[in-house]
């Protein structure tokens, strides 16, 4: 038997097969571990940046500017429309047919002045009959008026009962009333036929002319299509303008306003507030107020459409851009960062539109700080990063 096949030597050989396992066992556990821990620490690493820029994310960014101040106190600039001092429609106030007319539109008249001849036949004929009736009962008044005499005498001479002598003062006096009927509606034709003439009321410029010859005219009743002529007196003019409640305590009688009209730019025509209602409307919470306006040159004309600047107060106010508000459904709000990057959403009195800006009547002061463009989201006690539009540099403040 050979040595190889002896359990004595063979011996050796297993114990470094065994030996060259447990090496290779070794390695690979070393392995598997390193492999392990670099797994972890890689996870590790990977959940600290994705905290780190979740964290990041999570930052909201803002840009704040603040409230611009006026320098110039309040001004309230309202639309207005211009009308004559005293403007009124002239009616007719008898029936017949325009004869002719003498004043045209844009003419220039005087108190008195002749504006038109009306033809009133049947008003003619009415007075004719009139004074033949009045005529009529004349003659029968001193009828009754001698008939009374002779039975006063009779009944001096008891020759006629006191009831006759009373019956005949009855009829002289029913006589005596109809004669004042007819002295009353003589002169109410008469009248009538004086209104044939129509006669300017007052001095002015005629701005319409609603008929003409041949036309037939009947007595006006108030509506303006019946209207003859509309006479308007252009010096001074007047406005109404409706204030809103807002600015109504900062409007007071004799204060000059300014009043400008798009056609003529540059030009600044000067009035004054000459009355005001003295409540306000509950329908419109506005404060009608009258201003009147002098136009010696006649440049502005009734009926233009202008817009009348009026103080409402020596006091400062703000304006700030219209996308600082936030419109919500309790009112609208801007969003101000305090000490420490907070927001804090406050609520603002919104006084004129500009268009780009907006006038702040109350709720806000110049050193706050105003979120530009604030998302809907924003809440209050929010922490945000701001960086102030006008700073110089670059640096963001928490």
């Amino acid at each position: 038997m050979s040595d190889t096949n002896h359990p004595a030597a063979a011996e050796p050989q297993r114990r470094r097969l065994l030996v060259r396992a447990g090496v290779i066992v070794l390695i690979v556990l070393v392995l598997l571990a390193i492999g392990a821990v670099r797994t972890v620490l890689i996870r590790g690493a990977q959940s600290r940046q994705l905290e780190t820029a979740s964290a990041t994310l999570a930052k909201q960014y803002v840009t704040t500017i603040r409230a611009t101040p006026s320098a110039n106190g309040r001004h309230l600039d309202l639309p207005g429309t211009l009308q004559g001092f005293i403007e009124s429609p002239i009616y007719a106030r008898s029936n017949g047919y325009l004869l002719h007319w003498y004043k045209d539109i844009g003419s220039k008249v005087n108190k008195g002045d002749l504006l038109a001849d009306i033809d009133t036949p049947e008003i003619d004929q009415q007075l004719a009959q009139a004074i033949a009736t009045r005529r009529q009962v004349a003659a029968n008044l001193g009828l009754a008026k001698s008939s009374m005499e002779r039975w006063e005498q009779m009944r001096q001479r008891d020759v006629v009962s006191q009831q006759e002598l009373d019956e005949r003062k009855s009829a002289f006096a029913q006589v005596q009333a109809n004669l004042a009927a007819a002295d009353a509606d003589v002169q109410r034709l008469q009248n009538l036929v004086g209104f044939k003439q129509i006669i300017a009321p007052f001095s002015g410029t005629i701005t319409r002319r609603n008929l003409d010859i041949g036309d037939l005219v009947t007595p006006g009743n108030g509506d303006s299509s019946h209207a003859l002529f509309v006479l308007s007196q252009t010096d001074p003019l007047k406005a109404y303008v409706y204030v809103p409640q807002s600015y109504a305590e900062g409007v007071k009688v004799g204060q000059p306003v300014e009043i400008s009209q798009s056609e003529m730019p540059g030009q600044v025509f000067h009035g004054k507030i000459e009355r005001t209602a003295g409540a306000i409307d509950q329908a419109t919470r506005t404060l009608q107020i009258e201003i009147i306006l002098p136009n010696p040159n006649g440049r502005l004309m009734p009926g233009a459409y202008v817009k009348v600047s009026l103080p409402t107060g020596a006091g400062q106010t703000l304006t700030i851009p219209s996308n600082a508000v936030l419109f919500r459904g309790e009112g609208p709000r801007v969003a101000i960062v305090e000490d420490g990057g907070k927001v804090r959403l406050q609520a603002v009195t919104i006084g004129q539109d500009f268009g780009n800006t907006l006038e702040v009547l109350e709720g806000i002061h110049a050193t706050d700080r105003l979120v530009l463009n604030p998302a809907d989201s924003l809440v209050d006690g929010q922490v945000v990063v701001a960086t102030d539009k006008l700073a110089t540099d670059s640096s963001a403040t928490k």
